[in-house]
């Protein structure tokens, strides 16, 4: 099932097996202080909390040993065959505290989902919604002090598996582990919400037809990294990746779908082929905009209309969205032959009103007529 054929799941509904993780607590959990301190300064997954939850698969077993334990370091044999192929996958989303002090998802029986597509691709064992979700909760009601409570902050969540099995033949690993780890977070971007500068790949591209791109998987986000690299010696905050067929279509960023916005209104995002990662955040933000009744396109996009639209004034905004940074504007696109600044370099109003009506049902501050909300604390 993909992200667009859940919508109608209720994120309240999906099953969970919260209580079959055996809880072990932590003896050397930090005191009240010592995470205030920690936290004081929120960044982007530097910091976390004192637990983690687990699982392992084996051949002819199945999923087994559910338990939240201490966080800490993992022993692995060096010829764990994650090591030497990549058999990983793995997840990202955020724990919301509203005000009134209680603890919400948003979609994770999507992330489940995508999870186990992500599980297929890479020859890995699907593990039940209810595991993902169960796990989550047990963490989540293990480390609520955890939780932020300030202003865009939250619990990000990363769950992965990957192969621990140590064999170096090269078939699908009969050994799995199952990880879940938090941490406190502010926005993505050290300087707030402003618009970002994105730099356009030069000669590599994220991934091709028929390879791994709609995983979320290591491998994509390692083969990124060196444009990534590009992009900061140009001043650039993101990479945009063209297609690897024609190197002429919009595809993604490093690690967000993008948007680009008309004169008329009309929101236009990269179709889904099979190399772009179907984001959940991506497919909210499309609901939202269809609700308020603009026009959304799912199309092949080329880097030539983009530059020419916003030469031209036709293209107004640009954004990209994401679990992490969620909305973020874009302000300028460069590559070694233009510079072009959009809406001059300021973030769009339609940019910034999709912004706020997603992270008000995320925070609670408006009525979630979606079902996308589940609370576990």
């Amino acid at each position: 099932m993909s992200i667009a054929e859940s919508r109608g799941t209720s994120a309240a509904n999906a099953p969970s097996s919260a209580a079959s993780f055996d809880v072990r607590p932590n003896p050397s959990a930090k005191t009240d202080a010592e995470r205030a301190e920690l936290v004081r300064e929120l960044a982007f997954g530097k910091v976390f909390t004192d637990h983690m939850a687990r699982m392992q698969w084996r051949e002819g077993e199945g999923w087994s040993d559910r338990r939240v334990e201490a966080y800490g370091p993992l022993q692995l044999d060096p010829a764990a065959a994650v090591l030497h192929y990549a058999q990983e996958i793995f997840e990202g989303l955020k724990a919301y505290k509203h005000a009134d002090g209680s603890v919400w998802l948003f979609r994770p029986e999507a992330n489940a989902e995508r999870f186990n597509r992500s599980a297929v691709r890479l020859a890995l064992p699907e593990l039940p919604v209810e595991d993902f979700i169960g796990s989550i909760e047990a963490l989540i009601a293990t480390d609520a002090a955890w939780v932020p409570g300030v202003e865009e902050s939250s619990l990000y969540l990363r769950p992965f598996m990957f192969a621990s099995e140590a064999f170096l033949g090269v078939r699908p690993a009969h050994v799995i582990d199952y990880l879940l780890i938090a941490s406190p977070v502010g926005p993505y971007f050290a300087g707030g919400i402003k618009p970002v500068s994105i730099w356009v790949a030069q000669g590599f591209h994220r991934a091709g037809p028929g390879g791994t791109g709609a995983a979320k998987c290591g491998g994509n986000y390692a083969a990124s990294l060196l444009p990534q690299q590009q992009a900061y010696a140009n001043g650039c905050q993101q990479v945009l990746f063209l297609d690897a067929k024609d190197d002429r279509f919009l595809e993604e960023l490093g690690g967000m779908n993008v948007f680009v916005v008309r004169r008329d209104g009309t929101v236009e995002t990269p179709r889904l082929t099979g190399t772009i990662l179907e984001g959940i955040t991506r497919d909210a933000v499309m609901t939202i905009l269809e609700d308020d009744n603009r026009k959304v396109i799912e199309k092949d996009i080329t880097l030539d209309e983009v530059r020419s639209g916003i030469e031209s004034g036709d293209i107004v905004e640009v954004f990209a969205c994401g679990t992490a940074a969620v909305v973020t504007p874009v302000g300028r696109l460069a590559s070694p032959d233009f510079d072009v600044t959009i809406n001059g370099g300021e973030a769009g109003d339609i940019t910034m009103g999709i912004r706020q009506k997603l992270t008000d049902i995320q925070y609670g501050r408006a009525e979630d007529a979606y079902g996308w909300m589940r609370q576990v604390l």
